[in-house]
């Protein structure tokens, strides 16, 4: 994983606005989060993410075949940010490419990454989920600059006969929503002018009640169809591992799937919402943590805009 140097506190937040420390942690659990500085782009994070994860794969840059990247904060509109961490990392002339799921971005991901290496398009593929989304908010509007942190996470995947990775995974989106939490302008539909960037029509706006609603149903339905699928049942799941949206989101996810907050991993409080990093940044953690082992069953699951969602069963363990 890698994440900014820069930290930023509640309290720094509540020297700036009507906010205090006790407000965003009763809402949203967070109490710090990374924001990027000069010279840290998505990117650079990803890069560094990349990095680590191929060296503790015990491999070098020269045994990488794919690069995938999921990310709704690029660097450039394009070419794809895949492509910039492929010539950092000294990854020559394999297919790179970018997925934008949002904060379902890593879940996205694995899915099209395990099917690349079934499909034998790839042996050992890098996939990396980063974001800055510090940059798509008004740091004036408490609503939505207390929630985000900007972060990467990265993981290395590779072809096995083991019966490891991937078991099962059920995404889906509802495009019907997808003015739920948007960012309107600098795409094709909405270009960049003055008097857009004068309205903030640049930044991340969300309906936050009605995110909530449909963050719980749709974690909580995919999960069970991905654990089904899996063919386990939700005890033998030993972490599920979500989207750091919310406390409050996690805590009722966790609440009507019947699992203990003893086996929900969190970081959110550390981090804030880092978009599709917050998935693998957590999975990192827990490992560091020796919450995961080998042979172990994890839950992966995710929501975001779009909207878009999505779960994950998965057998921890080397191939």
């Amino acid at each position: 994983m890698s994440v900014p140097q820069q930290v930023v506190t509640n309290d720094d937040l509540a020297q700036r606005m009507d906010t205090s420390d006790e407000w965003i942690r009763s809402r949203t659990g967070i109490a710090e989060r990374r924001v990027a500085g000069p010279g840290e782009f998505t990117s650079t994070l990803a890069t560094a993410a990349g990095r680590e994860a191929i060296e503790r794969a015990g491999l070098s840059p020269d045994d990488i075949d794919m690069v995938i990247v999921a990310t709704c904060t690029p660097d450039r509109p394009f070419p794809a940010t895949a492509c910039a961490v492929q010539a950092n990392l000294g990854i020559k002339r394999v297919p790179a490419f970018d997925i934008a799921a949002a904060c379902s971005g890593f879940v996205y991901g694995l899915s099209v990454a395990t099917s690349m290496i079934q499909s034998g398009a790839s042996r050992n593929l890098l996939l990396i989920a980063a974001d800055i989304f510090t940059h798509l908010i008004d740091w004036n509007d408490r609503n939505t600059c207390v929630l985000f942190g900007d972060g990467a996470g990265a993981v290395v995947l590779q072809a096995t006969d083991k019966p490891l990775g991937l078991l099962s995974a059920q995404i889906g989106a509802a495009g019907e929503g997808e003015t739920l939490m948007a960012v309107d302008a600098c795409g094709t539909r909405m270009p960049a002018t003055a008097d857009l960037l004068e309205q903030g029509k640049q930044y991340v706006y969300m309906n936050g009640r009605e995110i909530f609603k449909h963050a719980v149903r749709e974690m909580c339905d995919s999960t069970l169809r991905a654990v089904e699928g899996a063919g386990l049942s939700l005890d033998d799941i030993r972490l599920m591992i979500p989207h750091q949206a919310n406390l409050r989101i996690i805590e009722a996810t966790a609440k009507r799937l019947e699992i203990p907050m003893d086996r929900v991993m969190v970081n959110i409080d550390h981090y804030g919402n880092t978009s599709a990093a917050s998935v693998p940044i957590a999975l990192y953690e827990a490992v560091q943590q020796g919450r995961v082992h080998d042979g172990d069953y994890l839950l992966l699951t995710a929501f975001g805009g779009g909207l878009t969602w999505g779960s994950s069963v998965i057998r921890w363990g080397r191939p």
